[in-house]
């Protein structure tokens, strides 16, 4: 029997899940959903699943993100934010 949510056997006590768990998790559901021998109801369950996993993992980048601003230092050791590069925009050649 295909387990219809990954994450119910990997959740830690705290209710906090890992970055690397809920990866595995996303790519477990594309890869299950990729296969295409799902019945429709399985299938909806576990695209239901992989948005939630989605915002989960964005969520997770999201705090990254403002905690390497918050700690990115001036020459002087007074603290300063910076935005972080964004990965989808074109490097300079």
């Amino acid at each position: 029997m295909i387990n219809s949510n990954p994450m119910s056997e990997q959740k830690p006590e705290g209710g906090e899940v890992k970055f690397e768990t809920a990866l595995k998790s996303m790519e477990e559901i594309v890869a299950k959903l990729e296969g295409g021998d799902l019945e429709l109801e399985k299938s909806i369950a576990l695209f239901e699943e992989g948005v939630k996993m989605s915002k989960t993992l964005q969520k997770k980048l999201d705090e990254a993100e403002q905690k390497i601003e918050r700690l990115v230092r001036e020459r002087d050791g007074s603290q300063a934010t910076e935005p972080m590069a964004d990965p989808t925009e074109d490097a300079p050649l």
